[in-house]
């Protein structure tokens, strides 16, 4: 989101946010410019006053870009104002055409639809939401039941707004890009908005065989082409990735800064009833993990639980989800932390449905090798505002 003040003063204007040219006393003009997603149509909005703010929305219609050069000229009034403009809330990825399609087309809205995400949004379409950036507080407090000690607090700044999955990226989904079934729970009449599971780092966005690409993140940001990411990628023209560790608790917490994203601590670092409001974990239902068994057992169906202040489901339990990050063991404060250089694990974030309760928590914490396949091993899909 930009934000800018803007006065019709004699002496000139003020401008403060991503803002490269903001017009002149001149021209009798205000020029606002900021790096946009493209083809995601912007809302500009306005205001006189912050403190009783009533915004406006200037374009109603949206305004829609060809490349990241997002611009809006207005005319210049006497009194000043504040604006700012904002990219669609909701991005949606047609998956329906599957493995053959030659494009997945994407569009954009800022209501979900009536009835909420329906099941074509777990299978055959991908939701993501946009997250604002800001500074969190992230790791956890020395006193948090549960906590572990490469979970030291720390502030993070993600200076931009991001796109994050509603859901974890379902069984059909992964169908639907990949053309094949990895999961370990593969029961048909189930399987399809279950979490897709056993698929490694690699599968997902980059193959150590293939040095086309090379080394990969974070020196690059680069997916193979055969690669989850790869193919949606390729089909979308837009660069889907897995989050930053600090991207995925940002979103996971959503303004909270308690042991879970409904806002309450744990009570039970094993067995907690507020983990068991949130997400599928080992004492509501993942003890019974038969691998034909329905979702009553092990990886529910996503969405099953109670979203966070940001209507993102399943952070908490289900499946442990793959970040981009090497693993470090004690990461520090920082602006868009990207981990470390180098490493020999990746990190898991947000526990599973074979974990106790303390595992799940918003500042919870593993690494596992880039190459490992178990039942317990999810990802979702983030959209960053910096790669074209």
């Amino acid at each position: 989101m930009l934000l800018l003040s803007l006065a019709a003063w004699a002496a000139g204007w003020t401008a403060a946010g991503q803002v490269t040219n903001a017009g002149t006393a001149e021209t009798n003009q205000v020029r606002l410019e900021w790096t946009a997603w493209t083809g995601n149509p912007y809302r500009v909005f306005s205001t006189p006053d912050l403190v009783e703010s009533a915004w406006s929305n200037l374009t109603p219609e949206g305004l829609t870009f060809t490349n990241q050069k997002g611009s809006c000229t207005l005319p210049m009034g006497e009194e000043r104002r504040f604006y700012f403009a904002i990219a669609s809330d909701y991005l949606i990825v047609d998956l329906a055409e599957g493995p053959l399609a030659t494009q997945y087309p994407v569009s954009y809205t800022n209501d979900p639809p009536a009835g909420g995400w329906g099941d074509e949004y777990k299978t055959t379409k991908l939701v993501l939401r946009r997250v604002p950036g800001g500074t969190f507080a992230m790791g956890s407090p020395t006193n948090e039941l549960g906590r572990d000690v490469n979970e030291p607090p720390h502030a993070v700044a993600l200076t931009k707004d991001y796109y994050v999955g509603v859901f974890e990226v379902t069984q059909k989904q992964w169908e639907r890009v990949k053309g094949n079934w990895p999961s370990h729970f593969n029961n048909p009449t189930y399987r399809e908005s279950r979490p897709v599971e056993a698929v490694s780092y690699h599968e997902i966005r980059e193959n150590p065989a293939n040095w086309a690409i090379s080394p990969n993140w974070p020196q690059s940001s680069g997916v193979h082409a055969d690669s989850f990411m790869g193919k949606l990628r390729a089909k979308t023209g837009q660069a889907f990735d897995l989050p930053t560790e600090a991207q995925w608790e940002h979103a996971c917490r959503a303004g909270t800064v308690t042991a879970l994203n409904s806002g309450n601590n744990l009570t039970g670092a094993i067995a907690d009833a507020g983990m068991a409001e949130v997400g599928r974990y080992w004492y509501n239902g993942g003890s019974d993990y038969t691998q034909s068994g329905d979702t009553s057992v092990a990886t529910a169906k996503v969405g099953s639980y109670l979203p966070n202040a940001w209507g993102l489901y399943d952070m908490h339990g289900n499946a442990w989800e793959w970040c981009l990050d090497w693993y470090e063991n004690a990461p520090a404060g920082a602006r868009d932390p990207l981990g470390p250089a180098s490493g020999s694990n990746r990190l898991l974030r947000g526990g599973g449905w074979g974990d106790a309760a303390g595992l799940c928590r918003s500042a919870g914490r593993l690494n596992i090798t880039p190459d490992s396949r178990f039942s317990s091993l999810g990802f979702r899909v983030v959209l960053p505002s910096d790669r074209p």
